[in-house]
């Protein structure tokens, strides 16, 4: 019998754990753990952030739906790992041990790299819910005595759609209320260019958000390194394609949301061979460690290299689709590793995201991930916001039931139908 423990329970392990007891010897043993007691479907928080949603809405309470499948569900924090020992050790002092591991644990939230950067300062955020509810807690307060609004993603940053998904909620939201006019909107990005997204693009990402922020009256900054931010003030740095300092600005808001820099949680840091310089998970095409055989990596957790260096240094998003596949992939190795065989199976890294705008939406699909592509498809329009809402629906029902499928896959197929449709 062999103990596989999966660190994280959000997209990516929630759904290993369910594929692993499909995959898994009936006698193979799995236990999940988790600083939070719920998943959380993490793509509808910026619709949180406006009090569109709450936190029940879209979480789901896993402890007893771990019971239901046979998964073992520790709700606890990780302080520390030692790999040669294959112990873990927990925030309440209990340690333990596994023949197998599969980190997932997500990403830290960075902001301490930035002066007067997050929700503890003066700035929200919509990376975790309590964050997002808490945005959306002040958004009514913000709404009785509107100003300006900064909304982006600082140097380092990786995942840029929640920040252009908030950006033209927001817009809706505004716009619904009337006092949108009172409303000054930028939009300060570290990305080269708008709608480089982290992945160079995909199809005409560019123009058509470009074209999306100037019909919303928002105003943008490219190639942005942040200063500092201070109340009611972010300080910005934009330079020039080498890197050099262009223009300095000083940006008032009364409200702003930027998306921060991602590394790996406190208890992996520094472990020689586990993970690079920034605390990120080391894998090769398998999701396996080389240093540490009997440990997978999957999600935001892990270390990919940006294919194209920035002015401004960017991260590359670890998407749903591609989440998926590595949990596929890991799902197939482990048995394979456990019977003593080498794994086969590799992740395909796709693209895809519906972002959502409160009223329509753009859509693409990057097949695979990183150019160049076999698929390289965008579209826009009132059918991508009833897509999110329908598959929101669909995932967290599935996740509450226990059950694991391709959602992403399916969601990627019918995109394909929909291009061959008009073409």
């Amino acid at each position: 019998m062999a103990h596989v423990v999966i660190l994280g329970a959000g997209l990516g392990g929630a759904i290993q754990a369910y594929e692993l007891k499909k995959s898994l010897d009936s006698g193979d043993k799995i236990t999940v753990i988790s600083d939070k007691p719920y998943f959380q479907f993490t793509p509808s928080n910026p619709w949180a952030g406006v009090g569109w949603r709450s936190k029940k809405d879209i979480t789901v309470d896993l402890a007893p739906v771990m019971q239901r499948r046979g998964i073992e569900f520790i709700c606890d924090a990780v302080v520390g790992l030692d790999p040669k020992t294959q112990v873990i050790t927990l925030k309440s002092g209990r340690e333990e041990g596994y023949d197998y591991l599969v980190i997932a644990t997500g990403p830290d939230l960075a902001f301490d790299e930035i002066e007067g950067f997050g929700p503890e300062k003066f700035t929200k955020s919509v990376c975790h819910i309590e964050h997002a509810e808490a945005s959306g807690s002040t958004w009514e307060e913000f709404c009785a005595n509107p100003g300006p609004i900064v909304v982006g993603a600082v140097q380092g940053a990786s995942c840029f759609g929640p920040a252009y998904e908030y950006a033209m909620t927001i817009d809706t939201d505004l716009r619904r209320r009337k006092i949108r006019d009172k409303v000054p909107m930028t939009f300060v990005t570290s990305e080269p260019y708008v709608g480089h997204l982290g992945l160079g693009g995909v199809g005409d990402t560019k123009g058509m958000l470009e074209s999306i922020l100037r019909d919303r009256d928002i105003k943008w900054i490219c190639n942005a390194k942040v200063d500092k931010f201070e109340e009611n003030m972010v300080h910005v740095t934009e330079v020039n394609e080498d890197g050099s300092e262009k223009k300095k600005h000083d940006i008032p808001f009364r409200y702003s949301m930027m998306l921060p820099a991602f590394r790996g949680i406190p208890a992996l840091m520094g472990i020689e061979g586990l993970v690079n310089p920034r605390g990120f998970v080391l894998t090769n095409e398998y999701q396996r460690n080389a240093a540490y055989p009997n440990i997978f990596g999957i999600g935001v957790c892990i270390a990919i290299a940006p294919p194209v260096v920035t002015p401004v240094p960017t991260g590359v998003p670890k998407t749903g689709f591609m989440i998926e596949s590595m949990v596929t992939a890991t799902a197939h190795n482990l048995p394979l590793v456990i019977k003593g065989q080498p794994p086969v199976h590799q992740p395909t890294w796709n693209a895809l995201c519906l972002a959502d705008f409160g009223d329509r939406g753009a859509a693409f699909l990057a097949m695979p991930q990183n150019p160049p592509r076999n698929v390289n498809w965008t579209s826009q329009g009132r059918w991508v916001h009833w897509a999110k809402l329908a598959f929101e629906w669909y995932f967290i029902s599935k996740i509450r039931k226990g059950v694991s499928e391709p959602y992403y896959e399916r969601m990627a197929m019918k995109m394909l139908k929909i291009t061959k449709i008009k073409e």
